[in-house]
């Protein structure tokens, strides 16, 4: 994230739709516009081995974008990275700084196993960017946080990776 500078977020806008320009400049800090348009420009490129060429996107009922007659994407960004996902099938990306949870966010955002898992703040990041990813790949939005109490009690493919700074999770519906 050190390219993280209002110098790439000018050399990046014209590189990207106005639809992507106009989300990027909605954001009032520099690393927000950065992530928006490094990660937009990352899934074009991606994009390329599907042979599909980005350039609008829609958003669903729940507000997830997607691509008309393109595969499935998501996208999530943190301050130690930005990671992209793609499938044919739903997909959900989520990507975490190790944070630090309070007993309160625990208990609203965890179920009664859960809570036995966690043992340190990296326990909870897994579990945390397993649950968003979940939500993504679903394609609803967070509504409250007790709905994420149980969302991964059903059975489905989650991957999670880790590194000392931080932890991404990808899900699949």
């Amino acid at each position: 994230m050190e390219q993280c500078t209002e110098q790439e977020v000018q050399r990046m806008l014209p590189l990207v739709s106005a639809q992507r320009r106009e989300q990027a400049l909605r954001y009032k800090h520099t690393f927000g516009r950065f992530c928006c348009l490094k990660s937009w420009l990352m899934l074009e490129e991606q994009m390329k081995s599907f042979n599909v060429q980005l350039s609008t996107f829609h958003y669903g009922e729940n507000g997830k974008p997607y691509i008309e007659d393109g595969p499935y994407f998501s996208i999530s960004h943190c301050k130690a990275g930005i990671v992209v996902a793609i499938d044919d099938k739903p997909v959900g990306i989520d990507i975490e700084t190790i944070r630090h949870a309070d007993g309160e966010l625990i208990a609203r955002t965890m179920n009664e196993e859960e809570q036995r898992l966690i043992q340190n703040d990296r326990d909870f990041t897994r579990l945390w960017t397993q649950k968003e990813a979940v939500v993504k790949a679903q394609g609803v939005g967070i509504e409250s946080f007790e709905q994420l109490q149980n969302i991964l009690s059903s059975p489905r493919e989650i991957d999670t990776f880790e590194t000392e700074k931080y932890i991404y999770s990808i899900a699949k519906s």
